[in-house]
């Protein structure tokens, strides 16, 4: 190639949008225009001569590559029309997180110092119009459409993509094994096991023994050799559940464990390679156990490459309302009944309780209802005594006997009847975007939307548009 074109090339590629960066045959970084370095977070100088999977820590497309030796986008695919794409975030040293669209093609050979170029095209507005588009009540087994709980599930699905160690935080009975859980079902490990350990349930070398394995003979009790979940999780998900009750002589093994990718069983003198994902999950303060000497601070930071943070259940109240006829459905189901619902006055109690208990102490105090009412209705006098002295948050809601309730299975009172600002509005507007989504189809929809058929239904007569 003379200077002439070199020049002209290197014009072009400074104001293409998307970013490219040539690679030779050993992955190695030989050029990069300005867009892919905006994009990746660093200066020219600090990539070009670099590995291309160092560029995106945490990714599947980094996790194939340094496993397999081979970039997974050099395939006999990129000689053909058919162009391989990958949807990757990217975690960039300044904190931000990029998703990106990467694909790469193959460069005519016969002294061309490039092997193959990289392309990458920021996917941040196209993420930003997916999300308005495509709001939804429930990820997994997670309900809510609080704003704090759409930043969750968007934050959630940016971990999903990636292959870094997520540290899940938020008080007791929030749901984290609930986001650990979402974690692995919406990853490329979706199919590999998804375990979890609860650090707090078991003595020192008990859990040692659980989490990396023994021989045979390792402790009393160990009549026969067993593998540990580190090794049962391999290509999968594992979940250390309240991580801050790990001992530090187990905290200093398990950082072992995930700077060198492998375990050595009880017994044992021998390594054994493992791949695994790692979640972790906590309601305790690390930080301040560091400072206190009880969490060692290598661990902490090996973990908290993701932190996600779950919000307690008073920062959401509007969820109240759609939490509680989802798992009043469910109590409903278990127990036989199809006659209960919650009256006016009850949700008014619902939602002007604190919940320090979350979501856990919602559904105990909903069974605990279930179990009580004599009648049809669940009234404030059928839960527990604790909620009695709770207020409604807002007057001239749930008040008066002519007021319709609220049913388990779907009801005949708008959930926003409940919300304030713009959520007051929103769900009617959200069942017709599912229901355009869907093309009509009505269970389609409902899925969507994290409901019964039988929910929508009632939704579209309250609302007049029964007739789609």
């Amino acid at each position: 190639m003379n200077a002439i074109s070199l020049a002209s090339l290197n014009v072009v590629l400074e104001k293409l949008e998307e970013g490219v960066l040539f690679l030779d045959e050993r992955r190695n970084v030989i050029a990069i225009n300005p867009a892919a370095a905006q994009m990746i977070g660093r200066k020219h100088g600090d990539i070009v001569g670099k590995l291309c999977p160092s560029l995106f820590p945490g990714t599947g497309c980094a996790h194939t590559c340094e496993h397999s030796g081979k970039c997974s986008l050099m395939t006999a695919d990129i000689k053909q029309e058919k162009k391989l794409v990958q949807d990757i975030v990217v975690a960039r040293p300044d904190g931000a997180l990029v998703p990106l669209h990467m694909w790469a093609t193959a460069l005519p050979s016969g002294g061309s110092l490039a092997h193959c170029a990289v392309v990458l095209r920021n996917r941040t507005r196209e993420v930003q119009l997916e999300e308005i588009a495509g709001q939804r009540l429930r990820l997994g087994n997670l309900v809510g459409h609080s704003r704090v709980m759409q930043a969750l599930f968007r934050e959630i699905l940016l971990a999903a993509a990636s292959e870094a160690n997520v540290l899940v935080t938020g008080e007791s009975g929030v749901g984290k094994e609930l986001v650990a859980q979402a974690i692995h079902d919406n990853s490329s490990r979706a199919k590999k096991p998804y375990l979890q350990v609860h650090c707090a349930a078991l003595p020192e070398h008990l859990l040692e023994a659980e989490l990396f394995g023994h021989s045979k003979g390792a402790f009393t009790g160990a009549a026969t050799a067993r593998a540990g979940r580190f090794e049962a999780a391999d290509g999968g998900t594992l979940l250390l559940d309240e991580i801050g009750e790990i001992p530090l002589g187990t905290q200093v093994k398990l950082l072992r464990v995930l700077q060198e990718r492998e375990v050595v069983r009880l017994g044992e003198n021998h390594p054994r390679k493992v791949d695994v994902r790692i979640v972790a999950a906590t309601h305790r303060d690390l930080p301040a156990m560091i400072k206190s000497g009880e969490f060692r601070a290598d661990l902490y930071y090996r973990l908290r490459v993701l932190p996600l943070r779950v919000p307690p259940l008073r920062e959401r109240r509007e969820d109240v309302p759609l939490l509680a006829t989802t798992v009043l459905s469910g109590l409903m189901s278990h127990y036989k009944r199809d006659d209960i619902s919650l009256s006016p006055q009850a949700m008014d109690i619902l939602l002007g309780y604190d919940w320090p208990g979350n979501v856990r102490e919602l559904a105990n105090a909903l069974e605990y209802a279930l179990v009580h009412a004599d009648g049809a209705a669940i009234r404030p006098q059928h839960f527990p005594a604790e909620l009695g002295s709770a207020m409604p948050p807002f007057s001239g809601y749930g008040g008066g006997n002519a007021a319709p309730a609220i049913s388990g299975s779907g009801g005949e009172v708008p959930l926003t009847r409940y919300y304030r600002g713009p959520a007051a509005a929103s769900e009617k507007e959200l069942i017709l975007a599912k229901l355009a989504e869907a093309g009509g189809n009505k269970s389609a929809a409902a899925e969507k939307l994290g409901m019964s058929r039988t929910t929508l239904w009632k939704r579209l007569k309250l609302y007049g548009i029964d007739s789609m």
